[in-house]
């Protein structure tokens, strides 16, 4: 479940050395050429894009598509929650591919594609739709007003929790675990959602945060034509980034998410696992929890002290700066994601197609009819397409962070400290890229 795939420095077509310094060489000249030419803000400013045929949003809005999508989520929620609980505790078990693949890598291109589609397909938000209107309450509405200071902090503890069970827990590859770590986020989020209305589950559901941001760099919008009625529009999803609100906490769930997928990179790089192998002085899981926090702080820090150090802002709007970029790490962490876990989604996620057939892991099952289907390795047998590929992510997600970055600093700084306010911010995405590049293949 670990093995996120080949394509190591050795495969790629040129030398590591020349692509790290090519890929922060290129950084530097998308920046020194927005410097000159991107002077004014060109995605905070409203844009609606394409608008798309009435019938669009009609069709999105439909109140049987949307329930179609809830009843699939809690019929694969069912169906995955029966083999977790009654199946053997093995890796053939499907829960553990639907958890670790389907749901944490999957829902990332998904989400991409079609949006924000989580809160429709989250189990946890559909029994709170249906016991509120038994309860004939409004799901937006709960026993208490969620504290504005709390933002996104609770996504951003739950997402460490769960990139800790995935990287840093002995027994992640249990079915137990998995059983576990899904009661107690499906308790808290309930008892949340009661207190304080669905809300919570924007602030609260790592899921639901992580992929909501994601979804920003989704093609698609919603605005209002002309009659005041909500339409589809097709817009530059860099526009759609623009609009995440900076909030309380947002800096930490980015930071989680980076900072653990450079985590993953460094503790499978070999000479860590030398260095480490048979210390007795640290319990190992200490030790690798400790290492995981570190690169959290690591990025979470970094990042912000390069935010504040924007020079032309104010005492009270430099504090605001990290939040208000905060956006910009987005695409990274997409770009990551893509780079780690693609030949985990393409290749392993062809193996749990097969498990699912079998829930109970007896051998003979095959309810859904893929237990005769053979997996193809397309990209493990190319590992030099599969290095291409993952540099092409890395530097792809960091070029339209420093465009997103860009575009925002030019509003928020003035116009004379507009480009000198940013060298700090663009000497730490260099640092980012070469960094995740070499962590990347350190393997």
């Amino acid at each position: 479940m670990r093995a996120h795939g080949i394509g190591g420095a050795a495969d790629l077509p040129i030398p590591l050395s020349f692509v790290v310094v090519g890929a922060g060489v290129a950084l530097a000249l998308s920046f020194a050429v927005m410097a000159l030419a991107w002077r004014t803000s060109r995605f905070d400013e409203p844009r609606d894009g394409r608008l798309l045929p009435a019938w669009v949003a009609t069709a999105v809005d439909s109140a049987w598509l949307r329930g179609a999508i809830r009843v699939l989520g809690l019929v694969v929620a069912a169906y995955v929650g029966w083999a977790a609980v009654a199946g053997g505790d093995a890796p053939e078990n499907p829960a553990l591919g639907v958890f670790y693949i389907y749901l944490w890598v999957g829902l990332v291109p998904v989400s991409l594609l079609l949006g924000h589609v989580w809160p429709l397909l989250s189990p946890v938000r559909t029994i709170h739709v249906a016991v509120s209107r038994l309860l004939r309450t409004p799901p937006s509405e709960g026993s208490a007003d969620y504290p504005p200071w709390l933002g996104c902090w609770p996504a951003a503890i739950a997402l460490f929790a769960f990139v800790w069970t995935e990287l840093v827990n002995p027994a992640a590859e249990h079915v137990s675990t998995v059983v576990t770590w899904v009661s107690l986020y499906t308790a808290v989020m309930l008892v949340g959602a009661t207190l304080y209305g669905d809300r919570f589950l924007a602030r609260a559901d790592p899921f639901e945060a992580w992929f909501g941001l994601v979804a920003r760099l989704s093609p698609w919008a919603r605005v209002a034509d002309g009659d005041g009625r909500s339409r589809v529009a097709l817009r530059n999803p860099l526009v759609n980034l623009a609009r995440v609100r900076p909030e309380p906490g947002l800096v930490a769930l980015v930071a989680v998410l980076l900072g653990s997928t450079a985590y993953d990179s460094f503790s499978r790089a070999v000479w860590w696992i030398q260095a480490t192998a048979g210390s007795a002085f640290v319990p190992p899981v200490v030790r690798e929890t400790a290492v995981l926090l570190g690169f959290v702080l690591l990025v979470g820090v970094s990042f912000s002290v390069a935010a504040v150090m924007g020079s032309g802002a104010t005492g009270g709007e430099r504090r605001r700066l990290p939040a208000r970029l905060a956006h910009s790490l987005v695409p990274i962490g997409v770009g990551y994601v893509f780079a780690h876990y693609l030949t985990l989604l393409l290749e392993s996620g062809q193996a749990y197609l097969i498990f699912l057939s079998d829930p109970m892991v007896t051998g003979e099952a095959d309810l859904l009819g893929t237990r005769d289907w053979t997996i193809t390795y397309f990209l493990s047998l190319r590992p030099t397409l599969l290095a291409t590929l993952k540099v092409g992510f890395v530097l792809l997600g960091h070029v339209l962070a420093v465009v997103a970055a860009h575009d925002r600093a030019v509003r928020l700084l003035p116009p004379a400290h507009a480009v000198r306010g940013q060298l700090a911010m663009l000497v730490l995405m260099v640092c980012y890229t070469v960094g995740g590049l070499l962590l990347l293949f350190s393997v």
